[in-house]
C-alpha cells in the first residue's frame, strides 16, 4: 500500500514536472514567435528601405543621367553654333576678298589702258599733254616698272619744258617785256623747282619783278639765290640784287648788311669796287640821316 503511494505521488511529481515543462517550453516558443515576428517585422522594414533606397537611387541616376545629356547637347549645339559663326565669318571674309580682288582686277584694268595712252603721248613726246595728264595717271593702280618708268620720263619732260620757258622768259626779257617774261619765269618754276637751273631762273624772275616795281617779291627770291648752292656762282648776284631791292624799300641796313656779307665773302669779286664805293655812299647817308632818299648810285650787276 506505501509502495503503490510512493508511485502515485512520483507520478503526480512527474505530471506536475512534465506540466511545468510543457509551460516553460510553451513560453519559450511564445518568445520564439515573437523574436521571429520582430526579425521579420525588421527585415520587411529593411527591405523596404533597401527598396526606397533603390527607387531614390534609380531617381538620382536617371535625373543625372538625363543633366549630363543635357549638358553634352548643349555643349554640342554650342559647339555647332561657334562653328558655324567661323564658317560665316571666313564666307563673309571670302565674299570681301572677291569682291576687292575684283575691285583691284577692274581698277588694274582700267589702269593698264590709262598706261598704255599715257604711253603713246610719251612716244609721240608730247610733253605739255604728258606732264598735265600725269598727276591723274600716277593715282591708277600702275606696277612698280610702270610708276618709275612714268616718274623719271616726266621729271624730264618737266626740265625740258621748264628748260623752254626759261628760255622763252629771257628772250621776253631782251625785248622789255618784263610781265610776260615774269610769267614765263613762274611757268618754269612751277614745272621745276629743284632743277639745276632754277637759281638762274629766280634770279631773272626777281630781276624782271625788280622792273616791275615788286622790290618784296623780287628781294625774297634774291635772298633764295643767294643762300643756295646749287649754282654758287650765281650767289653774288642774288646778294647784290637783294642789296639793291633792300635799298629800294628803304632798307638802308639791310642793303648794307648784304654789302658787306659780298665783301666778306668776295673781297676780289668783280663789282668789289663798286660795292665798296657803294658802301661807303651807304654809310655817308645814315650818318647824315637820308635813310629814305633815293639811291644815286648802285653797284653795277651782270645785267647791268
Amino acid at each position: 500500500m506505501a509502495d503503490v503511494d510512493d508511485e502515485i505521488r512520483e507520478i503526480k511529481r512527474e505530471i506536475i514536472e512534465s506540466r511545468a515543462l510543457v509551460i516553460k517550453t510553451s513560453n519559450v516558443l511564445s518568445a520564439l514567435a515573437a523574436d521571429v515576428k520582430s526579425i521579420a517585422k525588421r527585415q520587411a522594414n529593411y527591405e523596404r528601405r533597401i527598396s526606397w533606397n533603390s527607387w531614390v537611387a534609380y531617381i538620382l541616376f536617371a535625373a543625372l543621367s538625363f543633366f549630363g545629356l543635357w549638358l553634352a547637347k548643349n555643349a554640342s549645339v554650342g559647339d555647332i553654333e561657334d562653328q558655324i559663326g567661323r564658317l560665316d565669318g571666313q564666307v563673309e571674309q571670302l565674299q570681301r576678298e572677291l569682291g576687292e580682288e575684283t575691285q583691284r582686277a577692274e581698277a588694274r584694268a582700267h589702269a593698264e589702258a590709262q598706261a598704255a595712252q599715257f604711253y603713246r603721248l610719251i612716244r609721240e613726246r608730247r610733253r605739255e599733254d604728258a606732264v598735265e595728264q600725269y598727276p591723274s595717271v600716277r593715282r591708277e593702280q600702275l606696277s612698280a616698272a610702270e610708276a618709275a618708268f612714268f616718274r623719271d620720263t616726266i621729271d624730264q619732260f618737266q626740265e625740258d619744258l621748264s628748260v623752254a620757258a626759261y628760255q622763252q622768259g629771257t628772250d621776253l626779257v631782251r625785248t622789255g617785256r618784263y610781265a610776260e617774261a615774269a610769267e614765263a619765269f613762274q611757268e618754269s618754276l612751277r614745272l621745276r623747282e629743284d632743277g639745276p637751273h632754277t637759281p638762274a631762273v629766280r634770279l631773272d624772275l626777281a630781276r624782271a619783278l625788280r622792273h616791275l616795281g615788286q622790290d618784296a617779291r623780287a628781294k625774297d627770291l634774291a635772298a633764295e639765290v643767294a643762300e643756295q648752292n646749287v649754282d654758287r656762282e650765281l650767289q653774288d648776284d642774288g646778294l647784290l640784287l637783294f642789296a639793291e631791292c633792300a635799298e629800294a624799300m628803304g632798307s638802308i641796313d639791310e642793303a648794307r648788311a648784304a654789302l658787306r656779307t659780298y665783301l666778306r665773302r668776295w673781297p676780289r669779286g668783280a663789282f668789289s669796287v663798286d660795292v665798296r664805293r657803294h658802301l661807303a655812299d651807304l654809310n655817308r647817308r645814315v650818318m647824315r640821316g637820308e635813310t629814305h632818299r633815293a639811291p644815286t648810285t648802285q653797284p653795277r650787276t651782270p645785267e647791268d
